[in-house]
């Protein structure tokens, strides 16, 4: 009985392994797809040659890119974004989600405060009232026109004060007990075992300031101050008209490499690449994060 136990929990976890890397190889071959395409010449993609391996190698696509002042503009506007946003979402987010966990004895607007909080998570303004408002605070153009908008988000909100309501009590009493105030029991205690969930909150804001393209369209009218993604999207390539810009032989070697397939495999693969830099660092308290502040004892 105990070998054929060991025999069936070994299949088991074998089927489970097989099943994660499938899944696995099913999201990852798309991407490599994608890499290399954005290596490969024109003609090859053009004609649907390009597999798991570039075919016609070559960089054309990532010169036209790189090349561009304004790439690196964006860049760092959204690299501005990103870390502005990131600072501003955890503040907010943690002085909101800490009043929340008291009781409406302890604080007599709590009720109020969370039936408006889950209202507004289920409904919005719309664009165009959100358009109108940034536009008559002056934001049209600026960097904070991209940041808040969306500096609360109450998901996350929600998200650390489960996770507060999980840490025990004791120890907020006994950080009372010693004479901590609130700002002190809530800086010296409860952030510090909040670190999974503040991972996990400062991930989500990262990837959604970084990913976000919409934004940029709607309030930034001016292309020079566009985020990356933003810029990203809107880049086009007309090649006639490169052609009777009257540009040097070795430039026009490149453009006549390029096609759209080309240029939006490679942005998507420049677009990525901060992302993979900064997953790696914050998953390890995805889900801890996720578990702990999602149920509520």
């Amino acid at each position: 009985m105990i070998e054929n136990k060991n025999f069936k929990s070994r299949l088991r976890v074998a089927i489970i392994y097989t099943i994660v890397a499938l899944l696995g190889l099913a999201c990852l071959l798309p991407l490599w797809n994608i890499v290399a395409i954005s290596f490969s010449g024109s003609a090859a993609v053009t004609a649907n040659k390009v597999g798991l391996k570039p075919v016609d190698f070559t960089l054309a696509a990532y010169t036209k890119i790189l090349e561009d002042k304004q790439f690196w503009r964006s860049f760092l506007i959204s690299v501005e974004r990103v870390v502005l946003a990131l600072a501003i979402n955890m503040v907010l987010i943690v002085l909101m989600a800490y009043p929340l966990t008291k009781s409406k004895h302890e604080f007599r607007g709590r009720n109020i405060y969370m039936n408006l909080l889950i209202f507004a998570m289920l409904f919005n303004g719309g664009m165009i009232p959100t358009y109108i408002l940034v536009k008559n605070l002056g934001l049209l153009n600026s960097i904070w026109a991209l940041i808040l908008p969306g500096a609360l988000p109450i998901f996350n909100v929600i998200l650390l004060m489960n996770f507060f309501l999980g840490i025990p009590k004791s120890l907020e009493e006994a950080a009372i007990i010693d004479g901590a105030g609130p700002f002190q029991v809530l800086l010296r205690v409860l952030v510090p075992c909040a670190k999974p969930c503040l991972a996990t909150i400062a991930l989500f804001s990262i990837v959604g300031s970084w990913n976000d393209f919409f934004s940029g369209l709607i309030y930034i009218q001016k292309p020079v101050n566009y985020p990356i993604m933003t810029y990203i999207q809107s880049l086009t390539v007309d090649i006639q008209a490169m052609l009777k810009s009257g540009l040097s032989s070795s430039s026009l070697g490149n453009i006549t490499e390029l096609s759209n397939k080309n240029l939006n495999a490679a942005k998507i693969v420049v677009a990525v690449i901060p992302l993979l830099m900064i997953y790696p660092i914050l998953q390890k308290y995805l889900i801890t994060g996720i578990v702990m502040g999602s149920v509520k004892e």
